[in-house]
């Protein structure tokens, strides 16, 4: 598969009273034509800003990018104007992206339809009678029952499961390259989720899309993803394939993120303690003070970059790195 975005050194910092938060932290990875990647974390961990600030959505103030690129297709999104032509050719069009909660994505003074067809509008310029069309043709693709009559209903008019339905057709109107669906099944019951994740895998598979999900739960993604991140404090602890990742969690984190997957007859085994403030933290591994195999070498030791040891498997625990001879 042919690469379609490559981020290195990606650096997102909010401004607060208290101090510099820094969201993410120097994120560099990859993703291929047609691939489905995990990026995986608690709530905090940059997931969702690093997503953001790939599609210049990070407001200014407080947020602003300090470095970092990120490569699409040969255009390095990060130097682009927020409101530039080239970067509104791109948002929407060639990337699209689903958010947590569609009631506030989608416009409640407007139909479903009038919103569908301004995104045909401002990037096909289509008329009115085609852009109606192909948006009645994609809410029936995506499962929406009589959807001639639901494209005048107002968001309101629908539930939690149907807007989502919604956000994933305006996402493919324009069939884009790459979707980003953040955190785009979390508000919904199991088996509407279940249903939207595998409208997102058929959608996929049928496309050839590459799909960006973010989430906090590792079960959805060790399911669906080909690979996975796995994020904390704003920075990648560790990277592979979903093989490598469940067979052979390297970084405590990730092993705490899979003790966190509810298995039926088995008690949970939550990660004890709470992340850290990302402001003014201290150079050493930021999982430290919540890591049960942390040793007293831990506590003088830099914070070590991803470093691979088997196929595309990589961590950034030293304990782990001198388990297997590469620190």
């Amino acid at each position: 598969m042919a690469r379609l975005l490559t981020v290195k050194d990606l650096t997102t910092e909010f401004k607060t009273e208290r101090g510099t938060v820094r969201a993410v932290d120097r994120v560099s990875y990859s993703v291929d034509e047609g691939e489905i990647l995990g990026i995986v974390g608690e709530s905090g961990s940059g997931k969702s800003v690093s997503q953001l600030s790939l599609m210049q959505l990070v407001p200014t103030p407080p947020g602003r990018i300090v470095a970092g690129s990120a490569d699409f297709e040969g255009i390095d999104l990060l130097k682009l104007q927020k409101k530039s032509k080239a970067m509104c050719d791109i948002r929407g069009n060639k990337i699209s992206m689903i958010f947590q909660e569609p009631m506030t994505s989608l416009n409640p003074a407007m139909t479903v339809g009038k919103q569908l067809c301004e995104v045909l509008f401002t990037h096909l310029s289509l008329d009115k009678k085609t852009a109606r069309e192909r948006a009645i043709d994609m809410l029936n693709q995506v499962g929406i029952p009589d959807p001639s009559k639901r494209i005048d209903d107002y968001p309101h008019h629908m539930s939690g499961g149907m807007r989502q339905r919604v956000m994933v057709a305006m996402a493919m109107l324009c069939d884009p390259k790459m979707i980003i669906a953040d955190e785009a099944t979390t508000a919904l019951d199991a088996t509407i989720q279940a249903q939207l994740l595998e409208l997102l895998y058929s959608i996929v598979d049928k496309h050839q899309v590459a799909l960006v999900m973010v989430t906090h739960n590792l079960g959805v993604v060790a399911r669906y993803a080909n690979r996975i991140n796995v994020m904390y404090a704003g920075r990648i602890v560790e990277t592979g394939t979903v093989k490598e990742i469940w067979a052979n969690p390297m970084h405590p984190y990730t092993q705490g993120l899979i003790g966190c997957v509810p298995v039926l007859g088995e008690k949970l085994d939550p990660i004890k303690g709470m992340p850290p403030s990302l402001i003014n933290r201290p150079p050493t591994c930021a999982f430290l003070a919540r890591c049960k195999y942390r040793t007293k070498a831990c506590f003088n030791e830099p914070v070590v970059d991803l470093t691979y040891f088997d196929g595309q498997h990589a961590t950034a625990c030293n304990v782990r790195l001198r388990e297997v001879g590469k620190a």
